[in-house]
Order: structure tokens, then C-alpha cells, then sequence
């Protein structure tokens, strides 16, 4: 089992599925904000529909909170990026904590495991990454200093990461509007909790 870096125990629930109520800790660190209980029921709401068998990514990943909550709920498979050792070394502990399938080394080379955790630029990885699969469900919640949601969607949309009916959750400081999406994204939900706004988007094919 990897080792926990001495560091503040900060703590997130799982609040669905097969894993609901197991507390696990996270990174300290001043960026790193799980999405809030109350937000992440409302979105999986939202996703009910969605999630089973989906492939997800969970982009500027942190805790691992989304990408955790979506595999407890019946997702097959999910990658998780960060830039942060600490938060993908968390993410790795909490998943063997759960006993979650083993982590493969390459998302290219999934052999039927369900998580890969990668320490690395996400901006850098969507632009340059190539893979065999594309991502049905994809999670974006940088830390809102980066300023850069419109250059992740547009990563996304131009190196072909997702099915054609993706589904694109993003969080940030601001609403997103349409004219900030790649043209084929749609804004479907919007809701605002104090200083987050959270929205879904839905993809079709261009």
C-alpha cells in the first residue's frame, strides 16, 4: 500500500453506490477543494443516467473525489491527472483502501482494469496524449486561478477524446456560456452553490 505523506488529514465521503460513506483523506494543500457533498449529489443526479459503464476522465483531479464517486457508482473505468504527487499519491492509497481493481501503468493498455492515475500536466497531456479509447463522462475542476477551462474543452474536442455523446462536467468561478464551449457542446444544467457554479455540458458529434 503506498505510504501517506506526513501532511494535514483532510477528509471527503463517498455518498453513492458501492462504496457510499467511506471517509478517505486527501492532499493538503492551499488549491486542492473537493467538490462540496451537496454539489457532487446534485450532479450525480444529474449523471444517474450516465454513469454505468462509462468511461470518465477526472482532469486536475485533486482528491480524486469525482472520479471515486463515479467508479463507487458502477463507472468502468477512470483516469485520473494531476499535476500534484501528493494528490495522485492520495488518490492511489484510497482506491487500494477500497480495494479497487489494480491500476494499470498505461491508459493505452487497460486489460479490463478500471483506474489509472497519472502526476501530470493535464493542458500538456490532452494536447500531446494519444490512446485507443475515447471518454463517455469527463470531469473539469482546475483550480480556478489556471484560467483555463475553454483551452481544456478545446483540447478535448480537437484530439478526439470523447464519444460522441460525451457528457463534460465543469466547475469554476464564473458561468460558462455557450460561446465559451466548442461549438458542438451544449450547456444543458447550471447551478451555483456560494462561489462555485457548476454546470453540464452535452457533446454531439461535429
Amino acid at each position: 500500500m503506498p505510504h501517506l505523506p506526513n501532511a494535514k488529514r483532510n477528509t471527503l465521503r463517498i455518498i453513492g453506490g458501492r462504496w457510499r460513506g467511506r471517509k478517505l483523506s486527501f492532499a493538503n494543500a492551499p488549491d486542492l477543494r473537493p467538490t462540496p457533498e451537496r454539489v457532487r449529489e446534485t450532479l450525480f443526479n444529474w449523471l444517474q443516467k450516465n454513469i454505468i459503464g462509462a468511461r470518465c476522465l477526472d482532469l486536475f483531479s485533486g482528491s480524486g473525489a469525482l472520479g471515486l464517486e463515479a467508479l463507487s457508482r458502477g463507472a468502468e473505468f477512470c483516469l485520473f491527472l494531476d499535476a500534484y504527487n501528493e494528490a495522485t499519491t492520495h488518490i492511489k492509497t484510497n482506491l487500494a483502501l477500497l480495494q479497487a481493481n489494480h491500476e494499470t501503468e498505461s491508459p493505452d493498455k487497460q486489460n479490463n482494469l478500471n483506474y489509472a492515475v497519472q502526476q501530470t500536466d493535464t493542458l500538456r497531456y490532452l494536447a500531446r496524449h494519444r490512446f485507443v479509447k475515447q471518454y463517455d463522462l469527463v470531469f473539469i475542476d482546475p483550480p480556478f486561478q489556471l484560467d483555463c477551462i475553454t483551452t481544456c474543452c478545446q483540447l478535448l474536442e480537437i484530439h478526439h477524446w470523447l464519444t460522441n455523446n460525451a457528457v463534460i462536467y465543469i466547475e469554476s468561478s464564473n458561468t460558462i456560456k455557450n460561446h465559451h464551449l466548442p461549438v458542438n457542446w451544449q450547456l444543458y444544467r447550471h447551478k451555483q452553490a456560494g462561489n462555485v457554479h457548476y454546470h453540464l455540458v452535452i457533446r454531439t458529434d461535429s
